[in-house]
């Protein structure tokens, strides 16, 4: 029973993956959503046939490469696909691990949900170094609504949560009159709190500034960029609401423990 969730749980997460690879691009290109116009080759603008579409499978028998103008298809595709797809999985089974029975629940759509969210924004600011409105603000509404319908965190915690989260961001923002950080930090931040609520939200940011200051020391060092370089800040957010999410209560809850 638990290979057959976990399979399902794969072939929706590299669909969607797929889904994210298009909407990614359509969103850079300006299409609408809503366009009939099928998929298309970067390169050469060649149509995509429904065999060609097909998620991790159609890369393989295509051997990267476009099937008209023979250039190399981007590892993106297939990489974010089977990321992904195994993010999926791995929701299925945390929530099995926790729930000590196989289960499926609105809690396991919710998280996958959030999943596809984290790795859109972490996709597109580390390579535009750019957070989209079009993503963080419906993720604050559904996510802050579906929270407060199913209970899964009190008001009190989502609004004291999103308070530090994007506070945090906007008082950098003035202070820096936006040089130090976007717009897009601060809705970020919001989407956050709703995420992980008082006091996750603590733990991530804390956790997201201490990634990125030992990233960006490595990247220093092996010369990939200097102290001055802009950073796609949003990819170390995330990777920290990802940490925060699924295990930062019980950090926290050993944290305050070693301190008793």
């Amino acid at each position: 029973m638990l290979i057959f969730y976990y399979t399902i749980s794969f072939i929706l997460g590299i669909s969607f993956g797929s889904f994210l690879n298009a909407l990614e691009w359509r969103l850079r290109k300006n299409i609408s959503l809503f366009s009939k116009a099928r998929s298309k080759c970067p390169k050469c603008s060649h149509q995509l046939v429904w065999y060609e579409n097909i998620p991790i499978l159609s890369f393989i028998f295509l051997k990267g490469k476009c099937k008209v103008c023979k250039k190399q298809i981007s590892w993106q595709y297939p990489i974010v696909e089977l990321v992904v797809g195994f993010l999926f999985i791995f929701v299925m089974f945390f929530h099995f691990y926790n729930a000590g029975e196989v289960v499926f629940s609105l809690e396991i759509i919710r998280d996958w949900f959030i999943i596809f969210s984290l790795v859109f924004i972490f996709l597109y600011d580390l390579k535009y170094q750019e957070i989209l409105d079009f993503v963080t603000i419906p993720a604050i509404a559904i996510l802050g609504l579906t929270s407060l319908v199913f209970g899964w965190h009190f008001w009190q915690g989502i609004g004291l949560a999103m308070l530090i989260g994007g506070g945090f961001f906007f008082i950098q923002y003035v202070l820096s009159r936006g040089r130090w950080i976007g717009g897009g930090d601060i809705r970020l931040g919001l989407l956050m709190g709703v995420i992980l609520g008082w006091p996750n939200i603590v733990f991530a940011l804390f956790l997201s500034y201490i990634i990125g200051a030992i990233v960006s020391l490595i990247l220093v060092i092996i010369k990939k960029q200097n102290f001055k370089s802009e950073t796609p800040f949003g990819t170390y957010l995330v990777l920290g609401t990802f940490v925060a999410m699924f295990w930062g209560e019980k950090i926290i809850i050993w944290y305050l423990g070693l301190l008793s």
